[in-house]
């Protein structure tokens, strides 16, 4: 199921709405995260397609008038995909299909794609092919609609199996050995981890291309694939890294997005059973994109779906060397201050004036205050490694020179 694709650029529109609960400026920004989602995947972005409504049409996700235009664009200008920013339910795929006669993709499918694209080891392999499978079980209808029934007729009567019901035993049987093997792996990692004893373990977590893995690479002197586009990271990386005198171990992890499909957190339950059993979270922050804030609030959510909200974090905001911020003119006296005005030190007050969480502002590419946040990181680490080793267990005393 997981084939290495060749990367065709292939014509694509996007197609959203907004509703009571996202406003356009909300649903502007969803299809600016799809458009590069698109990127990603391989495919570049023409057009974009947003319709004001209550809630998607349940039939058509979109009204009738609408998928038309929408068809009568794609007709006339050759283009062969259209991805909707929601998921969409199989009669919807089925639905839209009749009427746009082109490759009908959601987020779900888009984001499922790109994972098995990027999925190197057997343990991502198996968990994106999981996924997969656990999402065309109920869409397989509109692959088989030819052969859904079987004729009747002479011979031809009495119990059997229809095409679709051969092939959704053949999926449920692959699920059933894909959770087999993906218990074998969550031992096997099970093992490793206890193998690595009493070190203190920290996980780099956040949002998709943030800069983990860069930051990462930085600080352990790896070579970990870092890029900028979603999802470069699938497979944890630990590495063992030395502040001073205290060794711990250091893991990137994979991104989280908003709208992340269920399946997928279930399937990537290993991955993140890394996150579950650090003592340490680094937040690693992108404070250059607009709408950080949301970034954290999505992030904070699924930690606390996976029951890790409660463990010791340190914010990291990453790439301040690509911030930007509005400016208001002296002689205007119209414009209130937003948080698009916040500078970089406005920033830096509301954070570091929040007493519940450590925070620290770097850039791990140009390496700015990084040897601050090597300190923080020790200080945040020696508190766990006190608690763990009462009676000293440094690599080597330290001693303060006194000036």
């Amino acid at each position: 199921m997981i084939d290495q694709k060749e990367a065709i650029s292939e014509k694509a529109v996007l197609i959203g709405v907004i509703t009571q609960q996202q406003d356009e400026s909300q649903s502007q920004e969803y299809l600016d995260e799809l458009e590069f989602l698109t990127l990603t995947a391989g495919g570049v972005t023409i057009k974009r397609f947003v319709q004001k409504m209550e809630k998607p049409n349940p039939k058509t996700f979109l009204g009738v008038g609408k998928l038309e235009e929408v068809r009568d664009y794609i007709e006339s200008n050759g283009i062969g995909t259209a991805i909707f920013d929601d998921e969409l339910s199989p009669a919807q795929i089925r639905n839209i299909e009749k009427v746009l006669d082109c490759k009908i993709l959601d987020r779900t499918n888009l984001i499922l794609d790109i994972f098995a694209q990027r999925a190197q080891t057997s343990s991502a392999k198996t968990q994106v092919e999981l996924a997969q499978c656990q999402y065309l079980l109920p869409r397989l209808t509109r692959l088989w609609t030819h052969l859904d029934k079987q004729k009747g007729g002479i011979g031809m009567r009495g119990p059997g199996e229809t095409e679709i019901e051969t092939d959704r035993r053949i999926i449920r049987d692959k699920i059933t050995i894909l959770k087999k093997k993906l218990l074998t792996i969550d031992k096997q990692m099970a093992v490793q981890r206890k193998n690595r004893g009493k070190m203190v373990r920290v996980a780099l977590v956040g949002y998709t291309n943030v800069g983990k893995s860069t930051l990462m690479n930085v600080i352990s002197k790896s070579d970990v694939f870092a890029e900028n586009k979603l999802f470069a990271t699938l497979d944890t990386t630990v590495r063992k890294v030395v502040i001073k005198n205290i060794p711990f171990l250091l893991t990137d992890t994979v991104g989280f997005i908003r709208k992340l499909p269920t399946q997928l957190v279930e399937s990537f339950k290993s991955t993140l059973d890394e996150v579950r059993e650090a003592d340490l979270l680094l937040h690693v922050v992108d404070i250059s994109h607009p709408n950080f804030e949301d970034h954290i609030a999505s992030v904070n959510t699924i930690l606390d779906d996976i029951k890790c909200g409660d463990k010791p974090t340190l914010m990291v905001f990453n790439k301040i060397d690509a911030f930007a911020h509005e400016t208001i003119e002296e002689d205007d006296i119209v414009t209130e201050k937003g948080k698009e005005h916040y500078t970089l030190e406005d920033w830096e007050k509301t954070w570091m004036n929040d007493l519940e969480i450590e925070s620290i502002f770097i850039s791990a590419l140009n390496k700015d205050n990084l040897e601050n946040f090597k300190e923080k990181t020790y200080q945040e680490v020696k508190k766990i490694h006190i608690q763990r080793f009462p009676y000293n267990d440094f690599l080597y005393h330290e001693y303060k020179v006194e000036e």
